[in-house]
């Protein structure tokens, strides 16, 4: 059975998606109450109006509380989990990982994006790329959809040979952050895709940046391309 989001991608038309940060590790037990309960409520407001969720683990390096455990035990059951995506990075040990798919499996999630997360900070891979982790989860959990990682601001031709294999191990894949300033890139990668006959539907990544202030555009650059200069302008 295919994932309600892999189906709704291959369906013509515009698809929107919201991705969330669960709160930070280390709060207070006030904080963290108050923080899961906000994030709660955005939660139940997008997926009720069919609005796919997708929530980090562990995002641009820091520690946050794990995003299955809340989705389970908080989220309602009115709420309908085909609309909800967990992320999954590979800065886990292969035990938990694989457990990790088990119970979103268990609990009826349909699909999980699984990348590899940042290699200069927090505890090491447990596998070098995140297709190898998709691998195993397929063969542990073949009713999950996963997800994957491509990044049009690289080689067009190495990123879309990369998802066209059948290696990449997964039904969608999600993007790095893009915007109107880098379209070129995202118009040489899709095609690059037509060229290839390469259909897997993805999800195009991106950001919005409340101010142009210089601080916090270099520390959102350590992450992704920011175009700083252009934003200033604008």
């Amino acid at each position: 059975m295919t994932a309600a989001l892999v189906d709704s991608l291959r369906r013509p038309g515009r698809l929107i998606a919201v991705e969330l940060r669960p709160p930070r590790s280390g709060l207070s037990a006030a904080e963290g109450m108050d923080s899961w309960i906000d994030l709660n409520h955005s939660i139940r407001h997008l997926a009720l109006k069919d609005i796919f969720v997708f929530l980090t683990d562990d995002a641009v390096g820091s520690r946050e509380e794990e995003n299955l455990g809340h989705l389970a035990a908080n989220v309602g059951s009115d709420v309908p989990l085909s609309r909800l995506v967990p992320f999954l990075t590979c800065k886990h040990t292969i035990e938990h990982c694989l457990l990790y798919a088990d119970r979103a499996h268990s609990l009826g999630f349909e699909a999980l994006t699984v990348v590899g997360g940042d290699v200069s900070t927090g505890p090491p891979r447990c596998v070098p790329h995140s297709y190898m982790l998709r691998q195993r989860i397929r063969e542990r959990q073949p009713g999950l959809s996963l997800g994957g990682w491509a990044n049009p601001h690289r080689d067009s031709s190495e990123q879309v040979e990369y998802i066209g294999s059948d290696d990449f191990s997964a039904e969608f894949y999600l993007t790095q952050i893009v915007s109107h300033h880098s379209a070129d890139r995202v118009e040489a990668f899709l095609e690059e895709c037509d060229r290839r006959d390469v259909s897997t539907p993805g999800i195009f990544g991106v950001f919005y940046y409340w101010s142009a202030q210089p601080g916090t555009l270099a520390r959102l650059g350590e992450f992704f391309p920011v175009p700083a200069e252009e934003l200033t302008r604008e």
